[in-house]
């Protein structure tokens, strides 16, 4: 079963194909993106590496967790289930 990874503080020349490349050391990586902010177009500092199991993505994160990639401390762990947001704006219930 393959496992989804967090990694923050990305640095933001980070590419995907590098953050793949850097991955690989751990195990077969499915997939590797790396988060781009709609506006300008920047990379947000953190992305996601998809690991072919559960034993490559331990081995990921115990290789990677609090280590310098690109020059930038790195935090991996595993992908939480993405929260639902609320409607457009995210106010909430607010009563004009």
């Amino acid at each position: 079963m393959n496992k989804k990874l967090y990694v923050g503080g990305l640095n933001y020349d980070t590419t995907e194909d590098g953050l793949k490349k850097a991955f690989e050391a751990a195990g077969k990586v499915e997939s590797a993106t790396v988060i781009m902010d709609r506006m300008s177009g920047r990379s947000r500092g953190f992305g996601f590496v998809e690991m072919s199991s559960e034993e490559e993505a331990k081995k990921a994160i115990e290789m990677f967790d609090g280590k310098e990639l690109d020059g930038r401390t790195v935090k991996v762990s595993e992908a939480r289930p993405m929260r639902e947001r609320g409607g457009f704006g995210g106010g909430g219930n607010k009563s004009w």
